[in-house]
């Protein structure tokens, strides 16, 4: 890869987390007025339309993009993104943008710890150290010592397991379906198992929160689509450091806009999580680029 690719791969991965941040920020808004399950539904009929025009423009079409030896995993990873995602809006309205980022942000962690027992790879020594420095800053965010430990806060943290097993799944199923695959799978199949649940909660919408379900529609499209761009641009070991800063975007929206507090315990756990997180990126990268020790 180029240094210009490279550099363009960074400005799009930047862009992309703005844009998946503003997306967050209209989920609050819309769940903090209707049923979570029926926002997500109406987003995955858009993300499900987005992939399917996205597959007839590809070599084969349909019927290529559905093609898989592994129905059943790509099924299931569907699901379990949908479900994710449900998990993490209602983390929304629980805790706000501010608090649920800062726990969310620990899931490179969780993807590190995991990616032995669930893809058979390495993990050394010190990026077990870095995991347990990175918890270490969750327990900071969580505060479970002071006073009674409030169960909301477990919300983000368990959408954040669930993105991780995600992720490890997406890699796993890579070793026999194509990205483009796994795409099409995750939008037309957890569009499907959205609407099973979510057309149960349907609920008349005012017209100025149609406007908004609108522009959540299309920057959930536009953010996927740039993330596809900035991984053709660039290697994702250089442009994912800078997915943290969807930390920061969420984070200044909720205060800026939704009138979040941000206390101190939060920001100090949240920069030794992003640390943490950090540090086993690199490690990772380190280990592609030489020799096993």
């Amino acid at each position: 890869m180029s240094a210009q690719n490279t550099r363009a791969g960074i400005f799009l991965m930047v862009l992309t987390t703005f844009i998946f941040a503003m997306q967050d920020g209209i989920s609050r808004h819309l769940a903090g007025e209707y049923n979570v399950m029926m926002v997500v539904m109406v987003r995955y009929w858009f993300f499900a339309a987005f992939v399917m025009a996205v597959a007839t423009r590809k070599a084969g079409g349909l019927r290529a993009a559905a093609a898989t030896q592994q129905p059943i995993l790509q099924s299931f990873r569907a699901v379990l993104l949908v479900t994710e995602i449900c998990v993490m809006v209602l983390g929304f309205t629980l805790l706000g943008l501010v608090e649920s980022h800062a726990v969310f942000a620990c899931y490179p962690l969780l993807i590190a710890a995991l990616s032995g027992p669930v893809l058979g790879e390495q993990v050394g020594w010190r990026r077990w150290v870095a995991i347990g420095v990175g918890f270490l800053g969750v327990v900071i965010i969580l505060e479970p010592g002071f006073g009674v430990f409030d169960p909301r806060a477990v919300v983000p943290l368990a959408s954040a397991l669930m993105f991780a097993l995600y992720g490890l799944l997406t890699r796993f199923a890579a070793r026999k379906d194509s990205a483009a695959t796994s795409f099409f799978w995750t939008g037309t199949v957890g569009a499907i198992a959205m609407t099973a649940v979510g057309i149960w909660y349907w609920e008349p919408m005012t017209a100025p929160d149609w406007a908004w379900m609108a522009l959540l529609c299309v920057t959930g499209a536009a953010g996927h689509f740039t993330l596809i761009k900035t991984y053709e641009l660039a290697e994702a070991s250089a442009v994912q450091p800078f997915a943290y800063l969807q930390l920061v975007f969420a984070s200044t929206l909720g205060i800026v806009v939704f009138g979040e507090g941000i206390e101190a315990n939060v920001v100090i756990g949240a920069a030794i999580v992003v640390a943490a997180g950090l540090f086993t990126l690199w490690r990772a990268r380190a280990r592609q680029t030489s020799a096993p020790r």
